[in-house]
């Protein structure tokens, strides 16, 4: 793996650090069988991308950063604004995972697990936005849109739906996902830090924010890929169900996959 001058990183340069997201991650490295791992500095996941500093735009067109997906809601980009195309353009491109932002009277008592409440969300996420799915895998597929990054808010949950099913249709394993999804909860941690350091009122919204709404559960994750597994055979055999096809999913291993 090479990497970018300038740039710390962590979790064996997983991790890319930037001033103002905390949740940047390359997907490389990971395993999926025949000699073959994810590719480095090719997909990243990440949370929002609406504050980026020059600093980090200078690192993101060092990546040479060709593609942007938006898993945000229509409201999220109104109030907080999204990538800075015309300081870096990109192919820019808005799928909403979900139209309305989870309701915290649903979240479970802070002393209950997470596990059942992100396990059903994420069901309902990926049944009512079946199309935007498929369309993220057409997208990231197409000729010239790597190096790409898909991200949301915090890069927790319709990030880590995405880059679960991502990850696993190309053949990464269970373990290696989970883990993946689990990274995260490093990074909220730094990001809390940082949202409650920036005013009063900041501090109150978190301390506001249900538990549930941000863990990075691994069981939720696993418990999302067993289903998969138990109702369809395999997560390839279920986007193929969402609507991707044989040579979309053919165009992203040749993209995505190198040899070990």
């Amino acid at each position: 793996m090479d990497t970018v001058k300038g740039m710390s990183t962590v979790e064996a340069g997983r991790h890319v650090m930037l001033e103002s997201a905390f949740n940047f991650r390359d997907l490389g490295g990971y395993p999926v069988g025949g000699g073959r791992r994810t590719r480095w500095r090719t997909l990243f996941r990440a949370d929002g991308l609406h504050r980026l500093t020059e600093p980090d735009l200078d690192i993101l067109r060092r990546l040479g950063l060709s593609t942007v997906i938006d898993l945000r809601t229509e409201n999220e980009l109104a109030e907080r604004g999204r990538f800075p195309v015309d300081a870096h353009p990109v192919g820019y491109h808005h799928l909403s995972l979900m139209d309305v932002i989870w309701d915290p009277a649903q979240a479970p008592p802070a002393h209950e697990p997470a596990t059942e409440f992100l396990l059903t969300r994420y069901i309902e996420m990926i049944e009512r936005a079946e199309e935007r799915f498929a369309q993220a895998f057409r997208i990231l597929a197409a000729p010239g849109a790597l190096p790409a990054v898909f991200h949301c808010a915090a890069g927790k949950d319709r990030t880590g739906v995405l880059a679960g099913l991502l990850l696993s249709s190309l053949g990464v394993s269970d373990d290696d996902v989970v883990d993946d999804y689990a990274l995260t909860a490093l990074a909220m941690a730094r990001m809390q830090e940082r949202w409650a350091a920036e005013s009063d009122q900041a501090k109150a919204a978190l301390a506001a924010t249900p538990a549930a709404f941000m863990a990075a559960d691994p069981a939720a994750m696993a418990g999302l890929l067993e289903l998969i597994r138990v109702e369809h055979g395999s997560t390839r055999a279920y986007v193929r169900a969402l609507g991707v096809s044989d040579p979309v999913l053919a165009d992203l291993e040749a993209a995505l996959l190198e040899p070990v």
